[in-house]
């Protein structure tokens, strides 16, 4: 079952239309929590909203919001004045334009939705909607307001349904012209550079998520069972700081010899794989 809706409203490209709904793509739910909680009697806490000048605390019916007009001066709006703003992409993603995916820095791309239609009606407008887009293979560009704020979105064909990333507007994408400016323009020796290149030859593969581990989170799990367990937790070793490189084409030969005796135990261990399954199907009659 797919999870609720985060939006719900209509796909528009020129006079075609259809219902949709945007799903979130990503969760971070499954990660470790804290709950802020008092040392004293370990009961967890309530957060409250006290008046700046007051101190007293507010009741939820009596906070409201908002804009600071000059010092201490704030304009109060209402929500229900805020919902009266009515502009297309409250209810409508309308497809603008079309563009390379190429040409979209990835500093503009920010969060994932999944796109599908809402009802049988629909899904014949939706799948042309979407084979139009990955025919072109180019993405789409529209608008849509989420949380009160409207997003550029961009629209990609992804298995049966479409992928849409909401875009950053320039504004919020810093230039990186600052942070880079110390950085010298250095003509790298050409032997240099192929050591350099034949690590990244090395280490060439294909992209899988599945095999990223967050050793962080692994690492907080093991500390929350250890103390449930009442184990006594024990500091880890702390890792030597790397050596400083003092000769860089030292360094890239030594970086190259750590690799190619690292690969036997790689295959070593695959071939050990091997014949376990073998045994293992044996034993199963498999």
């Amino acid at each position: 079952m797919a999870p609720r809706a985060s939006w719900k409203g209509y796909l528009k490209l020129s006079l075609v239309s259809c219902p949709i709904a945007l799903y979130p793509a990503a969760s971070s739910s499954e990660r470790v929590s804290f709950n802020r909680i008092n040392k004293k009697t370990g009961n967890r806490l309530k957060q409250q909203l006290v008046d700046a000048e007051t101190g007293e605390t507010v009741e939820k019916e009596d906070i409201g919001r908002g804009y600071e007009i000059g010092k201490g001066q704030y304009l109060r709006v209402e929500d229900e004045e805020i919902e009266k703003i009515r502009i297309e992409s409250s209810h409508t993603i309308s497809i603008e334009t079309f563009v390379p995916r190429t040409e979209i820095d990835d500093r503009y791309i920010d969060d994932p939705y999944y796109i599908a239609p809402t009802d049988k009606v629909g899904q014949e407008a939706f799948a042309v909607i979407r084979d139009a887009i990955r025919d072109k293979g180019m993405v789409a560009l529209g608008r849509v307001v989420i949380s009160r704020r409207e997003h550029v979105m961009m629209l990609e064909a992804f298995d049966k349904g479409l992928l849409a990333t909401t875009l950053r507007y320039s504004y919020e994408v810093r230039d990186q012209a600052s942070y880079f400016e110390d950085i010298s323009d250095l003509k790298l020796p050409a032997d240099m550079k192929e050591l350099a290149a034949h690590i990244v030859d090395s280490k060439t593969s294909h992209f899988d998520p599945s095999t990223f581990v967050d050793h962080y989170e692994t690492a907080l799990v093991g500390l929350l069972r250890a103390k449930q367990a009442g184990r006594v937790i024990e500091a880890p070793k702390e890792e030597p700081a790397p050596h400083r490189v003092i000769n860089l084409m030292d360094a890239l030969r030594a970086s190259i010899g750590a690799d190619t005796k690292k690969k036997p135990a790689a295959a070593s261990t695959k071939a050990r794989a091997h014949t376990a399954g073998k045994t293992a199907k044996r034993k199963t009659g498999r």
